[in-house]
């Protein structure tokens, strides 16, 4: 029977071809034509009947199983176990399924917005996208996909969310996270410094202190910790005591400080901290790393890495200063080889460079001229301290050609000569540096506590945060250099002025090395006289000293800030005298200078030691010392570093007095 108009269609051609036969049988019978045309006329019109009655049949079956179809989609749709919803470029709901509605307890209604069902939907980000992500929002957790529907009604299309209800999941996943394995290695900084001079039981006494001390802060957090040398412990724990130890902000540091001997000496630690690796193998050495990190930048800190993002906590003590120059001893004799084997030295410090950069590198040049090595000093820019030193230096020939600039010392490093890195570790502070990539042999001697960016490539790294200047570093290894190594009054000079300029003629407290170092240079023809004469300044930077300091503001919690918004010659030696001046005031914590240059804005801090500000302009990408840190900020204007500034050194200051307010940090 046929189905449609085609069967039809060839029916009709049945017939035709059967009437084309009656009319051949009507040649030869009448009779039997006539009788086989009208039998004919009878299957015609019964053909015609039965394909309009089938048709009619299968019209119904259509249109019946299409609004079959539809329920069956609208049903799937709105009894789909995910929650649907559609919204508009306004965030106004236009659908929801009964998941949907059922999930949020009736609250959804016709064109309400979504932000009163789901808080916190980032509809910005989300608009015209395909994504996904996890939201948290009322204390749930919602998978969310979004799919942008263009129709003809909405000239911005419309979103479909599917959310789905991923709470359980997260909750079991958080605590798999806390419970994944944080290692730290623990170091006493200053053991045998602690213990020296001490008896037997004096000794005893303060080693069972401060595994007391570190056994009982392990016990509290519920970490495990194992005394692996006289010095060092490992501890083992996990990323919910870790979390616990965090918050407390490693108050470990503050109440192991309270210990010490009879000599009065208190015990400083170290940690480095590590949480995330794969695998143990990885933790061990990155828990290693940061112990080395801690430890280079003066000690009595914590350096954690949390899957690759380092933080620093701690870290107020000053660098203890070491009594012993063993190190120097074996340091200068490394020295003395590697020179000795080289052809030339080059040597560099930091982009605007001071005395103290500029002694030093002098001390190390003097080192190769004792060898009969021919010594270069590259500098970034000829400004007022270089053009002084040369002034001093123009009528001795030994020191023709010492100082040269950008240019000159990228093409003398293609000799791959023995680089020398003063007074900086940080590679993009350097005076050029692009003579790092281009030398296999660098020697770092700083001061600085040690930075997160650091030369990684170096040969030999002499870092001791303890000393007052490079040129102090300098002058000890000159002293064990060679017997019969014999400073001219310049040299002796420019050291001298390095170690001036950095203890701001001792109003930062120097160290009994320090005096050891100045006497040195003293006997070998320093004169006092003329570093008077390299600190001269003219009557613009005196003005502009003053006026920044008239223009200060001090706040209540120990801050004074001012700010320099003119880019004039020398800006940077100036604001860092404006802030020694600031800093000598009554009640002043901590010292900031602003001031501007050509592409970026800076900060000189200055702290009395309350404060740590090496730490606060860490956070602007510097660095420095406790007591003296800079940073250059690029991208921003004066005034919103200002308020970012204050911000972040307010909030330091609020948890350091809020840390000693708290018993607990203390013995």
């Amino acid at each position: 029977m046929p189905q449609g108009f085609s069967s039809w269609i060839d029916t009709c051609i049945y017939l035709t071809v059967i009437l084309c036969l009656m009319l051949i049988i009507l040649v030869y019978n009448k009779y039997f034509a006539f009788m086989g045309f009208i039998l004919l006329v009878a299957l015609f019109f019964y053909g015609r009947d039965r394909y309009r009655e089938r048709k009619k049949i299968f019209d119904n079956y259509v249109e019946c199983v299409a609004k079959n179809i539809n329920e069956l989609s609208n049903y799937a749709i709105d009894k789909f176990p995910i929650a649907i919803a559609v919204i508009n470029s306004a965030g106004n709901v236009q659908w929801t399924n009964n998941e949907f509605n059922s999930w949020f307890e009736g609250k959804v209604e016709y064109d309400c917005n979504i932000s009163e069902v789901i808080a916190d939907l980032p509809l910005d980000k989300m608009w015209a996208k395909d994504g996904e992500f996890v939201l948290l929002s009322n204390e749930r957790y919602f998978n969310i996909k979004h799919r942008l529907l263009v129709t003809p009604g909405e000239p911005k299309g419309l979103l479909v969310l599917y959310v789905g209800d991923v709470t359980a999941f997260e909750m079991l996943k958080q605590d798999y996270l806390l419970e994944m394995p944080a290692l730290a290695y623990v170091q006493i900084d200053n053991y045998d410094d602690v213990l020296q001079g001490l008896t037997d039981s004096q000794r005893t006494d303060v080693i069972v202190e401060v595994n007391k001390l570190l056994e009982g802060w392990a016990g509290d957090v519920g970490a495990f910790i194992k005394k692996i040398s006289e010095d060092s412990y490992i501890t083992v724990l996990n990323r919910k005591s870790l979390n616990k130890v965090i918050n407390d902000k490693f108050d470990v540091l503050d109440k192991v400080k309270a210990v010490h001997g009879a000599n009065r000496y208190p015990v400083t630690l170290s940690m480095g901290v590590a949480v995330g690796a794969v695998n143990m193998i990885d933790l061990g050495e990155i828990a290693q790393t940061g112990l080395d990190l801690a430890l280079g930048r003066g000690g009595d800190q914590v350096v954690l890495d949390n899957e690759g993002a380092r933080q620093f906590y701690g870290g107020k003590a000053k660098a203890v200063e070491k009594h012993t120059r063993v190190k120097a001893r074996v340091v200068a004799h490394a020295l003395y080889e590697t020179i000795l084997n080289a052809d030339f030295v080059l040597i560099m410090s930091h982009q605007n460079e001071d005395f103290d950069s500029l002694g030093a590198a002098m001390g190390v040049a003097k080192m190769a001229r004792h060898l009969n090595k021919k010594a270069y000093i590259a500098v970034s820019d000829f400004n007022v301290s270089v053009n002084r030193l040369m002034e001093m230096t123009a009528d001795y020939a030994e020191y023709d050609n010492l100082f040269v600039d950008r240019t000159d010392a990228i093409a003398l490093a293609a000799a791959n000569p023995v680089l020398f890195v003063v007074d900086t570790h940080i590679p993009e502070m350097t005076a050029v540096p692009e003579l790092l990539n281009k030398s296999d042999n660098i020697i770092v001697i700083d001061h600085h506590r040690r930075s997160e960016n650091f030369i990684n490539k170096a040969l030999l790294v002499y870092l001791e945060p303890s000393a007052s200047s490079t040129a102090e570093l300098v002058t000890e290894l000159l002293m064990y250099f060679s017997e019969n190594i014999d400073l001219t009054r310049i040299e002796a000079t420019g050291l001298y002025a390095g170690i001036v300029v950095d203890t701001k003629h001792c109003a930062v407290p120097p160290g009994v090395r320090t005096f050891d170092a100045a006497a040195y240079l003293r006997r070998a023809g320093a004169d006092p006289g003329i570093v008077k004469m390299l600190f001269r300044e003219d009557y613009a930077e005196t003005v502009i000293r003053a006026e920044a300091i008239a223009k200060a503001e001090a706040l209540p919690n120990g801050i004074i800030i001012t700010m320099c918004k003119k880019p004039v010659k020398n800006i940077q030696v100036t604001a860092a005298q404006v802030a020694d001046a600031l800093l000598k005031i009554d009640k002043v914590k901590m010292s900031l200078v602003l001031f501007q240059l050509e592409d970026a804005v800076g900060i000189s801090a200055r702290s009395n030691g309350e404060v740590n500000v090496q730490i606060i302009m860490e956070e602007f990408g510097g660095g420095g010392h406790q007591t003296v840190a800079g940073a250059q900020v690029k991208e921003i204007n004066i005034e919103e570093l200002r308020c970012k500034v204050l911000d972040i050194s307010t909030k330091y200051i609020e948890e350091s007095e809020e840390d000693e307010s708290n018993s607990t940090t203390r013995s």
